[in-house]
């Protein structure tokens, strides 16, 4: 059976047919984030920090680090995005033990997290494109780490599943041109939105299993991308991370936390409850309150889509007696996979 490895000096990750699915936490990018680009500029990591550890008590199993910003101060990716990379991988490494993903689109960047980061990790990432298969390819082998393929090339992404089959398909014979064997290689066939193709989900779910019967490949996705531009975005992404993991995919990309629910939107329902005459005991605390009406919690958590993944880890076989399943709801869903490991390091927690 497939199994591709992801190690730190001391944990590993391993996706594979027979094993759990893999959660890769996507929050340490600061694409879309104004405030931790803003915080990146200018050196502060807080947000960093809270992002990496909050992602390993929800219960990822690898964190994805991207150090994609671009700087007012100057806008040049090449020469800003490596040393961040170098930055960025040194502090999560010293507040965890969880193995990491180098996400970049720029070669340099690639380069320079695969000379910092310890153990094995997993590159984000080669695509059809000519270019970047000469670049990235030889960095897999001269490194001996597995590597996200994404399903386009130099025509774009295509529409149409069976091209973008064709694509992985190259970049899996091109990478063997290389010694780089099948199970190193983590295909993302490209998961498009429902709301713009109806099939998007049947598409991805074929795609996958072609995908692992055909070319014995382990799969990834940007689990979120299927519901964009939806309402309840995470009822959608709830269906469908269990059915692809029932079609054969093996990981995905993903924020597994749940944000803490704002003291705006506890205001506002405090006040509608007054506005209804409903009268609140003078000792309910925030955290009461919003758990009682439903509204989420205070605290960082697990979302709802890591309770899916557990369930369907529990009914594919792959939770041995439902340990991980009991584990995660006699936590009530603070701790998805088993908590975090004791020790102090330069004064934080590692986990």
């Amino acid at each position: 059976m497939t199994r591709t490895i992801v190690e730190s000096q001391t944990k590993s990750a391993v996706l594979g047919f027979d094993e759990p699915f893999c959660v890769i936490g996507e929050r340490i990018n600061p694409t879309g984030r104004k405030k931790l680009a803003a915080e990146l500029e200018a050196g502060d990591f807080s947000t960093v920090e809270k992002d990496a550890l909050a992602q390993v008590l929800a219960g990822a199993n690898i964190l994805d680090v991207n150090a994609g910003v671009v700087y007012n101060s100057n806008p040049n990716p090449n020469e800003t995005e490596p040393p961040l990379m170098k930055q960025m991988i040194e502090l999560v490494q010293g507040l965890t033990e969880t193995p990491l993903c180098i996400d970049s689109s720029v070669p340099e960047a690639l380069k320079m997290g695969l000379q910092t980061a310890k153990g094995r990790p997993l590159l984000n990432s080669v695509t059809g494109e000519e270019e970047r298969l000469e670049f990235v390819l030889p960095l897999v082998k001269k490194y001996n780490v597995p590597v996200v393929a994404i399903s386009n090339d130099d025509t774009g992404i295509s529409e149409d599943p069976e091209v973008r089959f064709e694509v992985a398909k190259k970049i899996v014979e091109r990478a063997a041109d290389f010694g780089i064997p099948a199970h190193d290689i983590v295909v993302d066939p490209l998961v498009m939105p429902i709301g713009a193709m109806a099939t998007a989900g049947q598409q991805v779910f074929a795609l996958v299993r072609k995908l692992r019967v055909e070319l014995g490949v382990n799969t990834t996705c940007g689990a979120s991308n299927v519901s964009f531009g939806l309402p309840n975005r995470h009822g959608i992404n709830n269906a469908f991370l269990p059915m692809a993991i029932g079609a054969g995919m093996t990981s995905a990309i993903m924020n597994p936390v749940t944000l803490p629910i704002t003291q705006k939107k506890i205001a506002e329902k405090k006040a509608d409850c007054e506005a209804a005459g409903i009268i609140l005991p003078d000792n309910m605390n925030d955290e009461t309150f919003v758990n009682f009406f439903g509204l989420g919690s205070t605290k960082l958590r697990p979302g709802k889509e890591m309770e899916a993944i557990c369930a369907a880890n529990l009914l594919t076989n792959n939770d041995p007696h439902g340990g991980s399943w009991i584990h995660f709801n006699k936590l009530g869903g603070s701790s998805a996979e088993g908590g975090t490991r004791g020790g102090r390091r330069g004064g934080r927690r590692r986990t």
